[in-house]
């Protein structure tokens, strides 16, 4: 198995070169910084079950105006670091005494981290066609860690989200989570998305995801029950051999959670 539960402080790994995100370098032995799940394919990195949010050049978030200044929104973006939106990087042309007249304190945005230095100064733009101030909807926060979880492998959670609750939803990299539709519909994308956050540590995720969405729309949910068969003498011999399948079983659907909370794809 390339993947484990590990502790900050966990030793990890002998080669130095290995060593990617959550991770630091002491002696030339790799280590974890965080409490999460550690992958070791190709490289030795470690996902965090919990905690902030660390910016990255390329997330799409959602962030909220904190604070105006002459040229700069300062953006509360669910990190240790805020983020700066500059007045050149709105998608239109403004005077700096009218920076309030479009995006006051308290505003929602949908933007893009563009930079981050080594000193951890987030920059952020509107200067693409899929961001913008968000003025519908509602946004709610999970857990940043987590938000694979929410996509699902190759998107099938999202997408069966959208199409079960007929909402438009956007999943940010930081936790925030901006839904429209109707109120109805959008209840209902939220009732399933806290669902999802208290649960993506228990197998079968999406199938009780699936079944929660049709009793809330009341509509039948089919239970599949195992089939009862006699044993015959010859199969009650093999009893240990078919119990060491069923525990390979076990051990690949607690790999392919793994997986997802790390984001791969098989």
């Amino acid at each position: 198995m390339d993947k484990k539960l590990v502790i900050p402080g966990e030793f990890l790994s002998d080669d130095p070169s290995l060593a990617d995100e959550g991770t630091y370098v002491e002696d030339n032995k790799v280590f974890s910084t965080v409490f999460g799940i550690a992958s070791f394919k190709n490289h030795v990195r470690v996902v965090p079950l919990s905690g902030k949010y660390i910016p990255k050049p390329g997330d799409l978030i959602i962030g909220v105006i904190k604070e105006v200044t002459y040229s700069n929104w300062i953006v509360d973006i669910r990190s240790p670091y805020d983020g700066l939106l500059h007045i050149s990087e709105f998608p239109r042309r403004i005077e700096n005494d009218e920076m309030s007249k479009y995006l006051k304190i308290g505003d929602s945005i949908m933007t893009l981290v563009s930079d981050v230095d080594a000193n951890m100064k987030v920059e952020l733009t509107l200067n693409d066609q899929r961001l913008r101030p968000i003025k519908e909807g509602r946004v709610i926060e999970v857990t940043p860690s987590k938000v694979p979880r929410f996509i699902g492998r190759s998107g099938s959670m999202i997408a069966m989200l959208k199409n079960e609750t007929k909402c438009n939803i956007f999943i940010g990299q930081n936790g925030r989570i901006w839904i429209t539709g109707r109120d109805n519909e959008m209840e209902l994308a939220i009732k399933s998305l806290l669902k999802i956050e208290r649960e993506t540590h228990i197998s079968g995720l999406t199938d009780r995801i699936t079944n929660f969405l049709k009793e809330q729309k009341g509509e039948k949910v089919q239970v599949k029950k195992p089939e009862k068969k006699q044993k015959t003498m010859a199969e009650d011999k093999t009893e240990p051999v078919e119990e060491s399948i069923e525990e390979t079983e076990e051990k690949k659907e607690s790999e392919g959670i793994l997986d997802e909370l790390l984001g791969n794809e098989k």
